[in-house]
C-alpha cells in the first residue's frame, strides 16, 4: 500500500467579471450592439467572408468585455451572490458598529 500525503492548498484563481444589473453591464451591452450594427453583413458570398464576420463578432465581444469587466480573485471564501449593495451595507455597518443602527438603512 502506498500513501501519498496531500496538503491543502489555497489556490487563488482570477477571472474577469461584470456585476449583473450594473452600469458596467449596460455599457458592455450597448458597446457590443453598437459595434455589431456597424459591421457590413450584407454581402457574405462565401465561407471565408462568413468566417471573417464571425471573427469580427468575437473580437467585438472580447474587446468590450476587456474594457468593461474587472479582474477578481476567486478564493474558497468568495460568494457569487455578493454585489455592490452588499459592499455598501457592510461599509455602513462597519462605520456605525451597531446592528440596531444599521437596520434603519
Amino acid at each position: 500500500m502506498i500513501t501519498i500525503p496531500i496538503n491543502e492548498e489555497n489556490i487563488n484563481l482570477r477571472k474577469r467579471t461584470i456585476s449583473k444589473n450594473s452600469d458596467e453591464e449596460d455599457l458592455f451591452i450597448k458597446e457590443v450592439i453598437t459595434s455589431f450594427l456597424k459591421l457590413d453583413t450584407s454581402n457574405i458570398l462565401d465561407i471565408s467572408q462568413l468566417e471573417k464576420i464571425v471573427i469580427d463578432f468575437a473580437n467585438i465581444v472580447e474587446s468590450a468585455w476587456t474594457k468593461k469587466s474587472k479582474i477578481i480573485n476567486i478564493t474558497k471564501h468568495s460568494k457569487s451572490w455578493w454585489n455592490n449593495n452588499c459592499n455598501s451595507d457592510l461599509d455602513k455597518y462597519r462605520h456605525l458598529k451597531s446592528v440596531e443602527d444599521w437596520k434603519t438603512f
